[in-house]
C-alpha cells in the first residue's frame, strides 16, 4: 500500500532516472537498450534478443547499461526492432547473434553497426528514430507511453504522470466535472460507432441504482485489427486508470475487461498491471485516502466475432451465449445483471487520462470539427510500412498510405482500402484525399470501425475480396436473427456463383437488394453493417462484377474457376523459372522450342506468375 506522497516521489524520483527514455540531451552516462516485446516482434524471437543483451551485459560486466522489454515501436515491419537510448539510434530486423556486435561495436565502441540500420522510404539510411518518416506525421496520445515504459513495471508508468489524473479527479473534481470536461474535449467512441463519450458516461450516472459497472471491450475481432491488443501490451496501466475514473465519474465500484484469450501477452500484463495497482492501493478501498473505491476484474472471451458487439459482450460475461440483445433498454440503464453500464473499448479509455490531466481544449484543438483528437490504425496489406499508427483526425488516406506506409510495393498500383473490416467499406483510388472523420467516411460508403486499414494494390480482385468478407460474417453470425443467419449465407452463395463464373444479372440484382435489405432488418450492429463490403465494391467495381457474369473473367486470378494460365510467347525469355517453380509440373518444353502449360495439370495457383521476371504469364 502507498501513499499519495509515496506515490508522487516516486514519480519524481523515477522520472529522473527514465529521463534519457525522452531527453535526447539527457545529462547521463547510462545507456537504455529497448527491445519491443509486442505480439509481433515475439514471435520473431525479441524475448531471446533481451536474453541475450542480458547475459552479455553480465558476462563483460558491463555497468550503466539496461536492457528494458517495452511494447510496440509501431513499425512492426521492421521488427524485431532495438532502440538504444539516449542517442535514439533505431536498428531494424535484429536477431538474437546481433546482440554481441551491438554491444561490441556500439555500447563499448561508440561506433554504429551500419548494416542494422534502417533504410527509409526515400533510401535514405536513417539512425535516429525521430528521422524515420513513419513517424513524422503522426501524433502519439493514446501510444503515448508504447515503446518508452516496461510494460510490467508500475513505476516506470507513474515516472509519465502514471495516476497523476486518477488522483486529480478524485481530489480535485466532482463526477460530474469529470464528465463535463470528458463531454468538451470531443471525445468519441474508438470501437466503431463513434458514439459522444461524455454522453454516454453522463446516461450511466444518470441512472438510478445501487450497484453499477464499468467495461473495457477489448474483443478486437477485425482481420487484422491489432489496436487494443498493442495498448494492453504497451500500456495496460493507462487502461486501468482510465476505467478508475470512469467508475468514480459515474458511481461504478466494479470494473470488467473482455479480452480474446488470443491475445496471451496482453492478457498477462493487463492482469499483472492490476495485481500491481493493488498492491499500491491504486485499485481496492479508500484510493488516495479518499472514500472512494474500485477494483478490476478479467474475463477471457473465446473469440467469437459478435461479442464484440456491446449487449453480446454482457451476454458472454454473464456466462451466457453470446448473442446481441434487443435495444431499448440500452447498457446505460440496464447492462451488465440488468444494472447500469458503461462498455468503452481500450483505445476510447487510453485518452481519457490525457484528456483529465491537459485539459478537454487541449484535445479538441486536435483533429476536426466533428472528429476530436487522434485515431490509432492498425495498417495492413499492400504496404511497405505496416504496423501502429495514430495520427490526428482528418489526416488523409493519401497521407496514411503513402507518406507513413511508405506506398505500395513491388512496384504495383494502389486499387483499395478497406477501412472496418468487415463492417467497413472499399476506398478506390478516386477518394484517397479523403480525410479520415467519422463523417467523411461514412459519406463515401465506410466506416472508421475499430481502426483496421488494409492497402490493397492491382493484384486484388475486388468481387473475391467481398466474397472473402461474407465468408467470415457468415461463421462468425451468432445465428439470431434471421436477417444475419440466413441473409448472408445466401449473399454468400451469390458470390460464390460469381466468382466460379456461373451467375447472371438476375442474380446480381439479387445480391444488391439482399445487402440493403439485411442492413436494415438485421438485429445488431454487426448484422446491419455486414453488406458493408458488398455495397461498397458494387457501387467503385461493378465492372469487375460484370466481367465475372458477362464475360466470365476475372482479370486478376485471383478467381480461379475463370483464370486461364498461358504463356506470352513474345515475351517470354525461355529461362525455364517457370517450370522450376510449378508444383505439379503443368509447365512443359524446354529453352529450345519454348514452354508451354498443360492447362489439364495446372492447378491455377498462380507460382509461375510470381516468378515470372518478364510478366510472360
Amino acid at each position: 500500500m502507498k501513499t499519495l506522497e509515496e506515490i508522487n516521489w516516486i514519480r519524481e524520483e523515477k522520472r529522473r532516472e527514465l529521463d534519457l527514455r525522452v531527453n535526447l540531451q539527457a545529462n547521463t552516462h547510462e545507456k537504455h537498450i529497448l527491445v519491443c516485446r509486442g505480439t509481433g516482434c515475439t514471435s520473431s524471437k525479441s524475448p531471446e534478443i533481451i536474453e541475450t543483451f542480458r547475459r552479455i551485459i553480465e558476462e563483460k560486466n558491463i555497468e550503466n547499461v539496461k536492457v528494458i522489454q517495452t511494447g510496440c515501436f509501431g513499425l512492426c515491419a521492421k521488427g524485431p526492432i532495438v532502440i538504444i537510448r539516449p542517442e535514439d539510434v533505431f536498428y531494424a530486423h535484429c536477431k538474437p547473434e546481433d546482440c554481441e556486435e551491438i554491444i561490441n561495436t556500439h555500447i563499448l565502441g561508440g561506433n554504429l553497426v551500419e548494416r542494422l540500420l534502417y533504410k527509409d522510404i526515400d533510401e535514405n539510411v536513417v539512425k535516429r528514430l525521430d528521422e524515420l518518416n513513419f513517424y513524422k506525421k503522426q501524433k502519439r496520445i493514446a501510444l503515448k507511453n508504447c515503446g518508452i515504459i516496461d510494460p510490467e513495471n508500475i513505476d516506470e508508468y507513474i515516472a509519465f504522470d502514471g495516476y497523476k489524473a486518477l488522483a486529480k479527479v478524485l481530489l480535485e473534481m466532482t463526477p460530474e466535472q469529470v464528465i463535463e470536461e470528458v463531454k468538451n474535449s470531443g471525445l468519441r467512441g474508438r470501437g466503431g460507432a463513434g458514439f459522444p463519450t461524455g454522453k454516454k458516461w453522463e446516461f450511466t450516472r444518470m441512472a438510478q441504482s445501487e450497484q453499477k459497472y464499468v467495461i473495457c471491450n477489448a474483443d478486437e475481432g477485425d482481420p487484422g485489427a491489432f489496436m487494443d491488443r498493442s495498448i494492453l501490451e504497451g500500456d495496460p496501466h493507462c487502461v486501468v486508470e482510465a476505467m478508475a475514473i470512469a467508475g468514480y465519474a459515474i458511481g461504478a465500484n466494479k470494473g470488467y475487461i473482455y479480452v480474446r484469450a488470443e491475445y496471451p501477452i496482453a492478457v498477462h500484463r493487463f492482469q499483472t498491471a492490476i495485481n500491481q495497482a493493488r498492491d499500491y492501493g491504486i485499485l481496492g478501498k479508500n484510493i488516495f485516502g479518499t472514500n472512494f473505491e474500485f477494483d478490476l476484474e478479467v474475463r477471457l472471451g473465446a473469440g467469437a466475432f459478435v461479442c464484440g458487439e456491446e449487449t453480446a459482450l454482457l451476454e458472454s460475461i454473464e456466462g451466457k451465449s453470446g448473442r446481441p440483445r434487443l435495444k431499448p433498454p440500452f447498457p446505460a440503464n440496464a447492462g451488465l445483471w440488468g444494472k447500469p453500464t458503461l462498455i468503452n473499448n481500450v483505445e476510447t479509455y487510453a485518452n481519457i487520462t490525457k484528456i483529465i490531466l491537459n485539459g478537454a481544449e487541449w484535445y479538441s484543438s486536435i483533429g476536426t470539427e466533428t472528429s476530436k483528437g487522434t485515431k490509432v490504425f492498425a495498417l495492413g496489406g499492400n504496404v511497405v510500412n505496416t504496423g501502429l499508427v495514430e495520427v490526428p483526425m482528418g489526416t488523409t488516406l493519401r497521407e496514411i498510405i503513402y507518406d507513413i506506409g511508405g506506398g505500395i510495393p513491388n512496384g504495383r498500383e494502389f486499387k483499395a482500402a478497406q477501412t472496418g473490416g468487415p463492417s467497413g467499406g472499399c476506398i478506390p483510388a478516386e477518394h484517397l484525399d479523403t480525410p479520415i472523420d467519422y463523417e467523411s467516411l461514412k459519406q463515401i460508403g465506410s466506416m472508421m470501425g475499430s481502426g483496421g486499414l488494409i492497402v490493397m494494390d492491382d493484384s486484388k480482385c475486388m468481387v473475391n475480396l467481398a466474397k472473402f468478407y461474407l465468408g467470415f460474417t457468415v461463421d462468425e453470425s451468432c445465428g439470431k436473427c434471421t436477417p444475419c443467419r440466413i441473409g448472408t449465407k445466401r449473399m454468400l452463395e451469390i458470390l460464390e456463383k460469381i466468382c466460379d463464373g456461373n451467375a447472371d444479372l438476375e442474380e446480381l440484382e439479387k445480391l444488391e437488394e439482399l445487402a440493403i435489405n439485411i442492413g436494415k432488418t438485421a438485429v445488431c450492429g454487426l448484422g446491419q453493417t455486414a453488406p458493408n463490403p458488398v455495397l461498397s465494391t458494387l457501387k467503385y467495381y461493378r465492372n469487375e462484377y460484370l466481367d465475372h457474369i458477362k464475360h466470365k473473367t476475372c482479370k486478376t486470378r485471383e478467381c480461379k474457376a475463370l483464370s486461364k494460365m498461358e504463356i506470352n510467347q513474345e515475351k517470354c525469355k525461355r529461362c525455364g523459372l517457370c517450370a522450376r517453380n510449378c508444383p505439379v509440373g503443368a509447365i512443359v518444353g524446354n529453352r529450345e522450342e519454348g514452354y508451354k502449360i498443360d492447362t489439364d495439370k495446372c492447378i491455377k495457383c498462380g507460382l509461375c506468375a510470381t516468378n515470372c521476371h518478364f510478366k510472360a504469364i
